[in-house]
């Protein structure tokens, strides 16, 4: 424990410290992506987004978890969402991949996981952070993005018919994400 920020050893920048694996299998130094992350880790655990967390899986500095609390007032409020983020070699100049393990009733999710958000797409730069992406993810549960959807079937039942989706997104808020 690093006792002047009561932040865990394991995700500080100092090399005496460093514990966490880079998932390259060798004791080189970190490279410039797991620098970054470390970075990361220690930001969001010393000040994480509203109503989210994230953190590694295991040693493995490329592999993390994610929980977002489903937003207030939306259809997804009492929900509890888990997310597999996985860092590229690459990163920050390649955006991490990003996907719901909780099933979601959402346009913008489909069943696989996999988020319709331009930040993890087209518009990723090296100046975002995963919290950033985070809260990005959390707008998008607030404010679904119909026009860009991933599911139709949900994007039009959005449009269409606003009652009846949110009733369903909060009955699958219930009996998964809970």
């Amino acid at each position: 424990m690093n006792r002047a920020s009561n932040v865990p050893s394991s995700a500080t920048t100092d090399r005496s410290e460093e514990t966490m694996s880079t998932g390259t299998g060798s004791g080189a130094d970190l490279s410039v992506a797991a620098k970054r992350i470390q970075r990361e880790l220690v930001e969001i655990t010393m000040d994480p987004p509203c109503n989210c967390s994230a953190g590694p899986k295991g040693d493995n500095l490329f592999e993390w978890v994610a929980t977002i609390l489903g937003p207030p007032d939306t259809p997804y409020a009492g929900g509890v969402f888990f997310l597999d983020i996985t860092f590229p070699r690459e990163y920050p100049f390649k955006a991490p991949q990003v996907v719901f393990r909780t099933r979601i009733y959402h346009c913008n999710i489909n069943s696989q996981g996999q988020i319709c958000l331009d930040t993890l797409k087209d518009n990723w730069s090296p100046a975002l952070t995963i919290s950033k992406v985070l809260l990005s993810i959390c707008s998008l549960l607030t404010d679904a993005n119909p026009h860009d959807p991933l599911v139709g079937s949900i994007a039009k039942e959005y449009l269409t018919n606003r009652r009846k989706h949110d009733e369903t997104a909060r009955e699958w808020t219930r009996r998964y994400a809970r």
